[in-house]
């Protein structure tokens, strides 16, 4: 219901630009340095090298902590997304260091009896057991020293981030204002030129449909297919959970070791060769929910280069309690084309649709040039409707930004907005207004929006200024996992 200040952050931007004086440039290319820096260095900050092992090590950590696999551990997005996340600790380790907070020992008690296992080490007299709590940490393999030296720093990191952004608008006024601008009201009236209304209009040739055709021959084409075969292997309900473990652990090893075929294994544990043809990477449609080829691990395992290249077995995957799976790629049907009497109605539809996108294109420019100079005339709009960026009715993204764009003194006006697949509507706006009264949780709702935004900006304007005291310098671009010797 207050979405509307996140949905157009882009005026309050230009709103809050005048309370924001640092100039936040996200690290950009402030200096690729010469050549005797090492290839694994990544950036530098206060002369001390993020490498690309940190970061493979640090996106193998976290995709293992929320269960994600491999493969979007070595993707360059998440790679990214670490390589910034490291950054950032970095400078704020700097920061803290640079700017010699400290944290009293009352305040790093008082901390740490927040804790629930540190907690729960005060005796009901009050006082403290050091014993156990020096056998905890040891449990831990850490000293009294490690670990209250890390609270302290994470205290102080705390201590740092809140004090930066914590921002003030300048006055109550300023909030109110953003909010009036949103509660701004105008008056639209719209006629559409949809494609449908031209379908009719639009005979595309037999020459037209062949040109098309060869010029998009991707938007016809059969997806990369594989034909598999494929071991199922079940405990069954009566078998001793150790057997079944130790008849896992041999299937397991069977169609690892002898990777250029099924059938040891199914011969040693007396299985069944499955087969399933036409899989695509997005699995086959029509197979039963509990179908292996309905795990996405086991699709993923056999699109990858040892199964889809090697030819190998893939790895005994466990698609449910007491389910494991093996399966082989038998044949590779690459995509291709369709012929073009395979797809020729297909083809027909598609030209048809984007002729008559161009004939309702054509329509409504004729009627804009018209509206543009009769203005005052809404013959042929709909009947009218009071929008805002509150309460945006039927409008949405490119058209309110639009309908709101419009000089309040050069009404009434026209404008035209293309949409995407589907035609072009006119607006016609005529008349602008502020509600007879405001909403006050809305209100209250979007000046605690507006804090928000502009303590982000804040803070990313005081990193800023931190990045440039500690000489930030990218030394490599991060690559693709496995795309240099060191493996970033």
């Amino acid at each position: 219901m207050f979405d509307s200040v996140r949905k157009h952050q882009r005026l309050l931007q230009f709103v809050l630009l005048i309370l924001i004086v640092p100039s936040f440039v996200l690290f950009g290319v402030s200096g690729y340095t010469d050549f005797f820096e090492q290839e694994t260095d990544l950036i530098k900050v206060n002369g001390k090298a993020i490498t690309s092992q940190e970061v493979d090590n640090s996106a193998k950590r976290q995709s293992e902590r929320v269960g994600a696999n491999s493969q979007i551990a070595q993707s360059l997005p998440f790679r990214q997304a670490v390589l910034d996340e490291l950054l950032q600790q970095r400078l704020l380790a700097f920061a803290v260091n640079k700017l010699q907070l400290r944290i009293s020992d009352q305040a790093l008690t008082k901390n740490l009896a927040t804790i629930p296992e540190i907690k729960a080490l005060y005796k009901p007299d009050g006082s403290f057991d050091n014993t156990r709590y020096r056998q905890l940490l040891a449990n831990a393999g850490m000293t009294i020293e490690q670990f209250e030296g890390g609270q302290r720093f994470d205290l102080m990191i705390q201590q740092f981030v809140t004090s930066a952004a914590r921002t003030e608008l300048p006055a109550p006024k300023l909030a109110g204002l953003i909010s009036a601008l949103y509660e701004s009201e105008r008056q639209v009236q719209s006629i559409q030129f949809t494609a449908a209304e031209f379908v009719s209009k639009a005979n595309p040739t037999e020459a037209e449909l062949q040109d098309f055709y060869k010029a998009n021959g991707r938007l016809f084409e059969t997806p990369e297919r594989i034909d598999i075969e494929f071991l199922v292997l079940r405990a069954d309900p009566k078998e001793d959970a150790k057997a079944f473990g130790e008849k896992a652990d041999q299937f397991a090893n069977l169609t690892y070791d002898q990777s250029d075929s099924l059938k040891p294994a199914a011969d040693k544990l007396k299985l069944s060769i499955q087969s399933v043809k036409g899989v695509s990477r997005g699995g086959k449609a029509g197979l039963p929910a509990d179908h292996p080829l309905n795990n996405q691990k086991m699709i993923q395992a056999l699109f990858g280069d040892d199964a889809l290249k090697n030819k190998r077995n893939t790895e005994a995957v466990q698609i449910a309690p007491g389910v494991f799976v093996s399966a082989r790629v038998t044949q590779l049907l690459p995509a291709e084309v369709l012929p073009y009497s395979a797809v020729a109605s297909e083809v027909k539809r598609q030209v048809t649709v984007r002729s008559a996108e161009k004939l309702a294109s054509a329509a409504a420019a004729e009627r804009f040039i018209a509206a543009e100079k009769n203005p005052s005339s809404a013959a042929g709009f709909a009947a009218p409707i009071w929008v805002s960026r509150n309460k945006p009715t039927n409008l949405g993204g490119p058209a309110l930004d639009a309908v709101m764009a419009v000089d309040p003194s050069k009404l009434p006006a026209v404008i035209s907005i293309a949409n995407a697949g589907s035609g072009t509507t006119l607006y016609r706006i005529d008349q602008v207004r502020q509600p007879p009264s405001a909403d006050a949780k809305v209100r209250q709702a979007q000046s605690q929006q507006i804090q928000v935004l502009a303590a982000q900006a804040e803070f990313v304007g005081f990193m800023s200024y931190w990045r440039n005291e500690a000489n930030v310098k990218i030394i490599n671009p991060l690559k693709q996992s496995g795309s240099s010797s060191s493996g970033g």
